[in-house]
């Protein structure tokens, strides 16, 4: 186990360096990883190509998790609200387990703790 680790100790110490390398702005204060400028050139970006359908289509998304688009001669065994239960179940699940494990591996065991 030791030798991959030092192995990959470089390869992962030169990808934190890219990915986590501070963006300066006007003042040596004011720093941001380049990773949330990347992520946020993407949605602003994602955002305006896409016709701004993330707030257009809003209230459209919240009609169809109410059941307004609903049929009950449907065949199907799944409601809309229940499909995007499982589906957000899956993504706050997956989330925390592995947000607990990067929390462990960086901070030991007592970061849970702390959670």
């Amino acid at each position: 186990m030791g030798s991959i680790d030092r192995a990959m100790g470089s390869v992962n110490a030169v990808i934190a360096a890219f990915f986590f390398f501070d963006v300066l702005f006007w003042d040596p204060a004011h720093r941001l990883p380049l990773v949330v400028l990347w992520l946020v050139l993407g949605a602003i970006y994602f955002t305006i190509k896409m016709g701004f359908i993330n707030f257009r289509a809003f209230g459209h998304a919240i009609q169809v998790v109410r059941g307004k688009y609903s049929n009950p001669a449907d065949v199907g065994e799944v409601s809309h609200f229940q499909a995007l239960s499982a589906a957000l179940s899956a993504t706050v699940g997956l989330g925390n387990i592995a947000g607990v494990a990067i929390a462990v591996s960086l901070g030991g065991p007592g970061a849970t703790f702390w959670m």
